[in-house]
């Protein structure tokens, strides 16, 4: 299956899109090296990876801004590994649409089993072998359908709303458990396989892009409230068809 996947390093400086190159190829990765924004844009409608590896630091260039391009015209996976490891950048860098952000120095093996985490979220669910019925993977809450097997959210009107791959692996936990209090950790674990550290923002910022994005008001929202002190609920009920 990795030997299909193509993976594009956009980082200025060789030696580390070298050593990224060599050890993604080495578990069967096909990569494509870049230096420059200009670059990744011409790859983008030619040959698309499926996830991006994105440095934040390219001189006289904003990584931000090309992090925004690629969520607006394209859907892959995104991966920020950047040196600027204050909180504010990883912020912003969620917002914008990163499914994980990695600082440097980073560890190899770490760093590959972040990329793992991100296909495989990406991935549709397949259906079981020799169903006798196809699986129920469509839940509707207050006019919205989401189709986890497709990984498609639709509003009322039929119109199709672009989430990035963890805004949608956080509504399908909290689709998947209408009506209970889910604690920061719990949404983490179950939408990124780790535990939250200490300070660790990802969740409120997925929250936020959500409100965004199914609220009316996202500024007095009414289908994903916050509980003080202990996370967030999904208030509508949710039927399964």
């Amino acid at each position: 299956m990795n030997s299909a996947l193509h993976i594009a390093i956009l980082d200025d400086e060789v030696d580390i899109t070298q050593l990224l190159a060599n050890y993604l190829q080495s578990h069967g990765y096909r990569v494509t090296q870049l230096h420059n924004g200009a670059s990744l844009m011409e790859l983008m409608p030619v040959d698309p990876p499926a996830l991006v590896l994105l440095d934040l630091g390219l001189p006289g260039e904003d990584g931000f801004s090309i992090a925004r391009q690629l969520r607006e015209h394209w859907r892959c996976g995104l991966v920020i590994v950047t040196g600027r490891g204050d909180s504010v950048d990883k912020v912003v860098g969620l917002e914008v649409g990163a499914d994980d952000y990695v600082t440097k120095p980073f560890d190899l093996r770490e760093l590959l089993a972040r990329i793992k985490a991100v296909l495989r979220r990406m991935a549709p669910s397949e259906p079981a072998l020799n169903a006798t019925a196809p699986p129920r993977s469509k839940l509707r809450f207050a006019g919205w359908e989401l189709d986890t097997a497709a990984r498609r959210l639709t509003g009322a009107q039929g119109q199709d709303v672009a989430l990035t791959t963890g805004e949608f692996d956080l509504l399908c936990a909290f689709a998947q458990h209408p009506g209970r209090v889910l604690s920061r950790d719990f949404l983490l674990e179950h939408t990124r396989g780790r535990e939250a550290a200490p300070f660790d923002r990802t969740i409120d910022v997925q929250v936020g892009r959500l409100r965004k994005k199914l609220e009316a008001d996202a500024e007095d929202p009414q289908i994903i409230k916050s509980v003080r002190g202990a996370g967030y609920i999904l208030v509508p009920s949710v039927t399964a068809g």
